[in-house]
């Protein structure tokens, strides 16, 4: 249920940001994420991974009360009073449950989302991608279909919860999440697609997670500013 990995304090004259966990996507285990953290610890971010609970294969509620429970530790540590997500995939998912069931939004600055299914995709492709042939017995994969029960709760109401900043980044070459635009969010929410920018960006949805591109907006994100992507990083 994650790994707490975080690099110690900034001096106390510095400004701190606040520290961030990366919230995986399904069956993403930690090390995959590794690059997109240390990537975040040399821009002097303290970083946590975690890692969806079953690899993502349960219900996302449950797996939203294992964030709160791991955010809360990473709280403790640090010793700030909130945390930014950024999350891949289904990780979008359990971000926005612990934020909106769970308390988050009082212990949350900014969400950052890559790629996440925030309003679904048919079950085809999401069994397809995962190699599964259908969905029976993955709570998550059927959760993740669009207009599950799960879904239609967790965007009942407004999209944006509190002064909860939730940025959305994706792809128009996401092979996941059809329509792409799924992936965007209502209500004052940021959303970019990467080739509204980068026209020429070729990342596909796990690809998501370890583009110089993408990182480039998830880093305005975190800081509050307009995303303004590189569309030469590496």
């Amino acid at each position: 249920m994650g790994s707490l990995l975080v690099i110690p304090a900034a001096p106390a004259a510095a400004a701190a940001p606040d520290p961030v966990i990366i919230v995986n996507g399904t069956f993403g285990p930690a090390f995959f994420y590794e690059p997109l953290a240390a990537r975040l610890r040399h821009d002097g971010y303290r970083v946590a991974i975690f890692e969806l609970t079953n690899l993502g294969t349960g219900d996302i509620a449950n797996t939203a009360r294992d964030l709160n429970a791991f955010a809360d530790r990473v709280r403790a540590q640090t010793g700030a009073a909130r945390v930014d997500l950024v999350a891949h995939s289904q990780g979008g998912l359990v971000a926005r449950q612990y934020i909106k069931f769970l308390g988050g939004s009082s212990e949350v600055d900014s969400l950052v989302s890559l790629g996440a299914p925030h309003y679904g995709t048919v079950v085809a492709n999401i069994a397809a991608f995962f190699g599964l042939g259908n969905c029976l017995g993955v709570v998550a994969c059927q959760q993740m279909a669009a207009g599950s029960a799960f879904l239609n709760n967790l965007n009942a109401g407004d999209d944006t919860i509190g002064s909860v900043r939730y940025t959305n980044l994706y792809t128009a070459l996401d092979e996941l999440v059809q329509p792409v635009h799924n992936a965007a969010l209502a209500d004052g929410a940021t959303n970019v697609l990467i080739q509204s920018q980068c026209p020429l960006r070729i990342v596909e949805h796990v690809g998501l997670a370890l583009d110089g591109t993408v990182y480039s907006g998830i880093t305005d994100a975190l800081r509050g500013a307009r995303i303004t992507l590189n569309c030469l990083a590496l």
